[in-house]
């Protein structure tokens, strides 16, 4: 299988993509970063006024803590160390989903196993699998207000993410609004994939061999920024 972007670089990339999404709103906002490169998206935020929410009970959630700011008591929803922002707070579970459920988080953004050309989110693994279960993906993709899946193009033996119908189990119908990968940007018009922007190491062409979904072509595509 062709490597376009490394795995690594891959990451950063949609992590640093999505990050601008929000940034680009200029609005106050409550997102909540779901396990995985989600969890990245907290290091390229660069506006204070956006608060980031983990379902285990904390708003206010910084980058990634490393060396000395590692609190053993101070962790994600991933139970990945993190940081503070000012202003942080804690509350119990049942209030973090209260949040959630009563729709005031402002965006989610979720790793994904596939998502179909209508936006149904497959993100959670069949059991005896290696991965987590569904933790609060069902709460966050129904209950946010923008859905954002943030996941790379293929999965490491080169199969489609982008699928046409998922066939893993679902963890929301149609309830993807955009969808960042390494290779192009995705939003949801009209239950029909449309995209946005492709990156620019690669065609058009490419970009369609590498995606199962159907989608549209926006009519002033841009090249992505890396």
């Amino acid at each position: 299988m062709q490597v376009i972007v490394p795995a690594e670089e891959a990451k950063v990339r949609i992590a640093r993509r999505v990050a601008r999404e929000f940034d680009e709103q200029k609005r106050s906002m409550v997102i909540n970063l779901g396990v995985g490169i989600p969890t990245m998206v907290a290091g390229y935020i660069e506006r204070h006024d956006i608060y980031i929410q983990a379902e285990n009970g904390m708003l206010g959630v910084g980058p990634l803590a490393v060396g000395k700011e590692v609190n053993r008591q101070l962790i994600n929803a991933g139970r990945q160390p993190v940081t503070e922002t000012p202003g942080c707070c804690y509350f119990d579970s049942a209030t973090s989903f209260g949040m959630i459920r009563g729709g005031h988080v402002d965006a989610t953004v979720i790793g994904a196993l596939q998502v179909d050309q209508e936006g149904s989110i497959a993100n959670w693994i069949i059991p005896n699998g290696r991965q987590l279960g569904v933790g609060g993906a069902m709460d966050l993709v129904s209950g946010a207000r923008q859905v954002v899946v943030a996941m790379q193009h293929n999965t490491r033996d080169g199969k489609p993410k982008l699928v046409k119908s998922c066939t893993l189990p679902i963890t929301g119908f149609c309830e993807a609004d955009m969808i960042v990968t390494e290779l192009a940007v995705f939003h949801l018009g009209g239950s029909r994939l449309v995209l946005k922007e492709i990156a620019p190491e690669i065609s058009l062409d490419t970009l369609v061999r590498l995606t199962e979904a159907e989608f549209i072509v926006c009519a002033n595509l841009k090249t992505m920024s890396v």
